[in-house]
């Protein structure tokens, strides 16, 4: 096989769908979320640690699950309003991401983003277990992707700081410790 082909390998991709309209604000999901995610687990129970939230706003009788998803460093520009089924809604509401306009996805304490690892060693995320009204609903699909050479610790670290640094201050510095031996 030459060099420049890579293998397509099947994976099973997991995503949450969300039914806006079942959804009637009780927030076990944020619940069981918080309390998976303790350490050691299940030893607390503080909403804030959720990779879910509940968006509310109950005189308007909305309510919108959304998940955690990717960090992103800057905040996006839109910021668009959606008229659903005459319920009016911002985009941030839909945003699954943790950015600076915004405290939804940050770990309390040390203000780190969260992610939803769907609850990883379960055999289904404890959100949509525990949602009695069937508004998170846990969809597979198979997908074909192209194999990716797996990174030692090393390459990871090296990538890291040249994201940081700029590869020329990694090669300066390399350069700087080898004369010392």
């Amino acid at each position: 096989m030459s060099g420049d082909k890579k293998d397509k390998i099947t994976k099973t991709i997991k995503t949450i769908r969300v039914d806006v309209d079942k959804c009637n604000g009780c927030r076990a999901c944020e619940v069981i979320c918080s309390a998976f995610h303790a350490a050691p687990k299940y030893s607390s129970n503080n909403p804030a640690r959720s990779r879910i939230r509940i968006i509310r706003e109950p005189i308007r009788d909305l309510y919108i699950p959304v998940y955690a998803g990717e960090y992103t460093v800057a905040e996006c520009a839109g910021r668009d309003k959606y008229t659903i089924d005459g319920k009016e809604y911002d985009e941030c509401a839909f945003c699954r991401a943790s950015c600076p306009s915004r405290d939804e996805f940050k770990e309390p304490d040390s203000g780190l983003p969260l992610k939803c690892d769907m609850c990883e060693g379960e055999e289904e995320p404890l959100c949509v277990k525990w949602c009695i009204h069937d508004a998170l609903i846990l969809e597979e699909r198979e997908e074909e992707v192209e194999e990716q050479e797996e990174l030692e610790e090393l390459e990871i670290g090296l990538g890291s700081l040249a994201d940081r640094f700029g590869m020329q201050e990694i090669l300066d510095a390399v350069a700087r410790l080898s004369q010392k031996d």
